[in-house]
């Protein structure tokens, strides 16, 4: 089990949030923390510490007076250590290739390839043909309804039709060259991991996974260890001191190894 970090933006900031209470209209969520130092300082600290496969997502749309704020805090933490990082939020097979030209390793997809509720199976085959499975990560991010879990699109906004099951995972595994999965409903709570989906990951996941959501303590590391039979990769957000809270950054990482 790796660590993989994270540099969350929203409004131009690097942020903690509680991930369900995010909104479009009017650029609004509950915030567990604001920080005052940039993209580009939490990139090169995770430079300084060899963490590899950290993700950066921009919880911005492309409509928002917010955007180009969010986009220049992204491209200064690529610029910081590039090729260290990954980037979501908003990609698409247009665009793909200036977030990798700007030091991106992998850029992060939901979205343009989970359309009308659906596999959109065309933007998918234009995104591989864009940069190739093995710079693209498919984000799986998922949410809880009538007992079961499906994938959510739109800054997790958005329910799909597309439920989290191991033949999903297995028709997309040969698309991409990761998964990342943040469990919505525990994101930014530090309440605990949601359970079902780390087993579901530790099982089935065939190539590289990060699960985000939930983790508030070292307890929780390691039963995210023992339900992910110690394949799938943790990303602490807002349970980690530099995000204001009580894990230490390095008795983590120390955790991890």
């Amino acid at each position: 089990m790796k660590f993989r970090p994270c540099i969350d933006i929203h409004n131009g900031k690097v942020k903690q949030i509680v991930g369900g209470t995010l909104k479009d209209r009017g650029d609004r969520a509950e915030e567990n923390f604001v920080s005052d130092k940039d993209g580009a300082w939490f990139a090169g600290l995770y430079r300084e510490y060899g963490l590899f496969g950290g993700h950066i997502i921009l919880l911005n749309p492309a409509s928002s007076p917010y955007y180009e704020k969010t986009k220049a805090q992204a491209l200064s933490a690529l610029s910081a250590w590039p090729g260290g990082l990954q980037v979501g939020g908003g990609i698409t097979a247009d665009n793909a290739e200036e977030f990798l030209a700007a030091g991106a390793s992998h850029v992060i997809v939901t979205s343009y390839v989970f359309r009308d509720g659906r596999i959109d199976r065309k933007n998918l085959e234009r995104l591989v043909g864009a940069v190739g499975t093995g710079r693209l990560v498919l984000d799986l991010s998922c949410r809880k309804k009538d007992g079961a879990y499906y994938i959510v699109t739109d800054r997790w906004q958005k329910f799909t039709d597309v439920r989290l099951t191991p033949e999903v995972l297995r028709e997309l595994a040969s698309a991409c060259d990761e998964f990342l999965v943040h469990a919505v409903d525990m994101e930014g709570k530090a309440s605990g991991i949601e359970i079902p989906v780390a087993e579901l990951l530790g099982a089935y996941a065939d190539i590289p996974c990060t699960y985000a959501g939930g983790v508030g303590s070292y307890g929780d590391l390691e039963l995210l260890r023992e339900k992910g039979r110690g394949r799938v990769d943790v990303t602490v957000g807002s349970a980690l001191d530099l995000f204001g809270g009580p894990l230490a950054f390095e008795k983590v990482l120390k955790y991890c190894k």
